[in-house]
């Protein structure tokens, strides 16, 4: 590369666009507080820190503004990587970069578990960046215009770089990922962390992160932190000692940040580490539920759920302050006749307002997908959206033959999301856990801030307590929770604002899942699976017309 001998290169990082229908993509929450999307891009902050740093950085991130011409224009190489609902944003930047003559990038959880979709780009760079970007570097020097970099080798997270968080405008997010740890002790047969990353945790040192902190702190940010580990209490005992020097760094600024994370269930279990975090000021932690039935967490090794009865947890979670969110997952072989009715009334007496309901998803590389192509029924050999509706695992799951008729499974997932996401079995649960939470919340925003939540409530106020739909359960909600538990309304407020998202994505995964109930009752289950575990993606879409 001519601009790189003279060792000025011109590097454009792009995180592609999620769907605004997907979970996580809570477009109308973003638009009150005055935000553009949820969450920073992470992965890319990371990269830009793995790259060399005479380089020249600029990071578009499509959620947040339009990616123009000009942009790749000025690039000498772009960079890009991702997730599976990434995945045909990430292929259509392919080739518009290869249309304006660019080299791409790519990496990210997406490619490194399926290369062949994404053989287009220049250099598929795998894997853990920390150790696959030099092995990229080493030839690109070389003078290299294309190439594979794949290792089995782990990342030494004690040697990892701080995020280039100077790169991105905070004002456009509602909160900064930071991660602490790689890899789950866990070993859910379901689950790609484990295969990406190792079923062994390994961490950064506590003093990596306190630089981390330091260098979010001094760069002017204040507010949310996400913790985005897929489990947060991999190894309790490291966790424990890093939240002690968090509450410590953090005393000495008064709290310029709170916190968010993802954890197991078996958090409940731990009274000193609950009440560490709630020193720290962690006020929410999303729970992989999976299931409410023991019998299918056992034969997926869910073992870590077995007999934890959620309600408990979740209950006990809220004394100390934090907000629990779940995954719960329709589809599984075992699961009984009662599923719905079980799924339903497991998140109703638990109170988790914010349940992410997806169907079983046969991830590339896990040992689900191993299992079910041993038994031929996976549909085909990699994961590829095959048509405009495939956003997540709401829309995209069942990618092979079930044991249970589909059809069943597929009306028990809409009659799991329209009983959850009624505006009144909703609130409810918003004013449950209003009412049970008892926060001690430390992070004290600055005079502005404070008013833009003020803002921001009046307009929580405005859409959910006057429209038709949510207006009566709002103010209800309201009103009972600032009379008996005023400490809980901020908590109870948040999550209404979340409602407004949920009730449009609801709309839109129901309705795609009608159309997948309907395109069924035309064929056959015997030829559609046939159809689809003998057919390539592009094929099914076009013959059989359903997800």
């Amino acid at each position: 590369m001519r601009t790189l001998q003279r060792a000025v290169t011109n590097c454009l990082l792009v995180q592609t666009k999620f769907s605004a229908f997907s979970f996580w993509n809570y477009q109308d929450v973003c638009d009150i507080v005055g935000a553009k999307y949820p969450a920073a891009p992470l992965g890319l902050l990371t990269v830009a820190g793995l790259l060399p740093q005479n380089w020249t950085f600029r990071l578009v991130d499509e959620n947040v503004e339009p990616l123009l011409d000009n942009h790749l224009l000025w690039a000498d190489i772009v960079c890009t990587g991702g997730m599976l609902p990434q995945q045909k944003s990430i292929l259509e930047l392919i080739g518009r970069a290869h249309d304006l003559g660019k080299i791409i990038v790519v990496g990210g959880p997406d490619p490194t578990s399926q290369p062949a979709l994404y053989e287009k780009a220049d250099f598929l760079v795998l894997g853990e960046g920390e150790i696959t970007i030099p092995m990229f570097l080493k030839d690109l020097q070389e003078g290299a215009t294309s190439g594979t970099y794949v290792s089995e080798e782990r990342a030494n997270m004690l040697e990892s770089v701080i995020p280039r968080y100077d790169l991105i405008r905070f004002r456009n997010y509602i909160m900064i990922g930071m991660q602490f740890i790689r890899g789950c002790p866990f070993n859910c047969e379901f689950c790609d962390v484990i295969e990406l990353f190792g079923r062994t945790p390994r961490f950064k040192s506590n003093l990596q992160i306190l630089k981390e902190l330091q260098t979010l702190y001094d760069l002017g940010y204040r507010g949310h932190i996400d913790m985005v580990d897929d489990n947060f209490i991999g190894n309790k005992k490291k966790v424990k000692e890093l939240l002690r020097e968090i509450k410590a760094w953090s005393v000495e600024r008064k709290f310029p940040f709170f916190f968010t994370t993802e954890a197991s269930v078996n958090l409940a279990e731990d009274d000193e580490l609950l009440q560490l975090m709630k020193e720290c000021d962690f006020r929410y932690v999303f729970l992989g539920i999976e299931t409410p039935e023991n019998e299918t967490l056992a034969l997926n090794n869910k073992t870590q759920n077995v007999n934890r009865p959620v309600t408990e947890a979740v209950r006990k979670i809220l004394s100390y302050g934090m907000v629990s969110n779940g995954g719960y997952i329709i589809g599984f072989d075992s699961e009984s006749s009662r599923i719905a009715g079980n799924m339903i009334t497991s998140i109703q007496e638990s109170g988790i307002a914010m349940a992410m309901i997806g169907l079983l998803y046969a991830l590339p590389n896990t040992q689900l997908t191993r299992r079910l192509e041993d038994e031929g029924r996976l549909f085909y050999a990699t994961s590829q959206w095959v048509n405009d509706t495939d956003i997540d695992q709401m829309t995209s799951g069942l990618n092979f033959v079930t044991l249970i008729p589909r059809t069943e499974i597929l009306n028990n997932f809409i009659s799991v999301l329209d009983a959850v996401y009624d505006p009144v079995h909703y609130y409810r649960r918003v004013t449950y856990t209003g009412l049970k939470i008892r926060p001690k919340y430390r992070h004290k925003p600055t005079f502005s801030t404070w008013l833009i939540y003020m803002r921001s409530f009046l307009r929580v106020c405005r859409e959910a307590g006057f429209s038709r739909a949510t207006g009566l359960q709002y103010w209800k909600m309201f009103f009972t929770v600032i009379l008996r538990n005023p400490m809980g309304i901020e908590a109870a407020v948040n999550l209404a604002a979340m409602f407004i998202h949920f009730q449009k994505q609801k709309a839109y995964i129901v309705a795609a899942t009608n159309r997948s109930v309907t395109a069924m009752a035309n064929i056959s289950e015997q030829e559609f699976n046939k159809r689809m575990t003998e057919c390539t993606p592009a094929a099914v879409a076009a013959r059989v017309g359903v997800n």
